[in-house]
């Protein structure tokens, strides 16, 4: 019998961390599987897609460009796929392709693992990009008891197209309001690529925010942005982006190999050095 095999779906896909993260699982859980990392272009998803249990494969993760274009080629997706308009875990049920969005949930579950109780504070949250992981985010949030959801984009007309699609928690605000928009917030979200290496930084006014706010920031290489920095030296909970990362791969694995994993120290400590060690 041939061993479950998953994989990883990109163009391009040679940086990404997931192979270490579920070889590891499949190591410590003792699992006989493997994990391939698959540069698909654009013009070859669609059949690649559909062939991929000719190939062995159980499901995998999918990632920039095709998150977008997996919709519209699954049978059954998820709510939170469905809300998104995006997908990045595929696996197979009674013949049907089926697709999830695990960013959301990614993202609370570490939110709730590094800052617990935060959901229970009295003030907004604000999420900064209207892209596809804030999205996600903004997604995930309505679904808690947060009051109000303040989207701000440097495009408006984006931020309040999301904030219309969430829902009567979410509205959006231009950048030039950020920092009226920040004040009595309890959680700030950076939800763009501002801040990564290679990328200008984030400029955000964190003087506004409750003095028990979080601030949380999706992008972990670096780990600690500058975002993050500032919101230690203010005394407030900082969240970086690689809790995210590890926590959105649960479900996937558990589909597709059985067993589901944990989010260990001893993971984080293995990326964190791939990260350290990839400059």
């Amino acid at each position: 019998m041939s061993v479950p095999k998953a994989c990883i779906i990109g163009h391009p896909v040679k940086h990404s961390r997931s192979p270490l993260i579920h070889h590891y699982w499949l190591r410590t859980l003792g699992i006989e599987g493997d994990y391939e990392r698959l540069d698909v272009p654009p013009e070859i998803f669609k059949p690649f897609v559909q062939t991929m249990r000719d190939r062995g494969l159980r499901g995998g993760n999918v990632t920039v460009p095709h998150k977008e274009r997996l919709v519209a080629l699954a049978d059954e997706l998820t709510d939170a796929a469905r809300n998104v308009g995006a997908a990045n875990t595929i696996w197979f049920e009674d013949g049907k392709l089926c697709a999830d969005s695990t960013d959301g949930a990614g993202f609370l579950d570490h939110l709730d693992e590094a800052a617990p109780g935060w959901d229970s504070l009295d003030g907004h949250a604000i999420v900064i990009g209207a892209g596809g992981a804030a999205r996600c985010i903004a997604f995930a949030l309505a679904s808690r008891s947060v009051p109000d959801i303040v989207i701000v984009n440097r495009s408006a007309e984006r931020a309040e197209i999301l904030a219309r699609n969430v829902g009567r928690k979410a509205r959006g605000c231009e950048w030039r309001n950020l920092p009226d928009a920040v004040r009595g917030a309890s959680l700030l979200v950076n939800a763009t690529s501002l801040g990564m290496e290679g990328q200008p930084r984030l400029d955000c006014p964190l003087q506004g925010l409750r003095r028990d706010a979080v601030v949380n920031d999706i992008v972990y290489a670096p780990l600690e942005t500058d975002l993050l920095g500032d919101a230690r030296r203010r005394g407030l909970r900082a969240v970086d982006g690689l809790g995210m990362l590890l926590h959105q791969a649960v479900p996937g694995f558990a589909r597709w190999f059985g067993a589901t994993p944990k989010v260990t120290p001893e993971l984080r400590t293995l990326i964190v050095a791939d990260l350290v060690g990839s400059h």
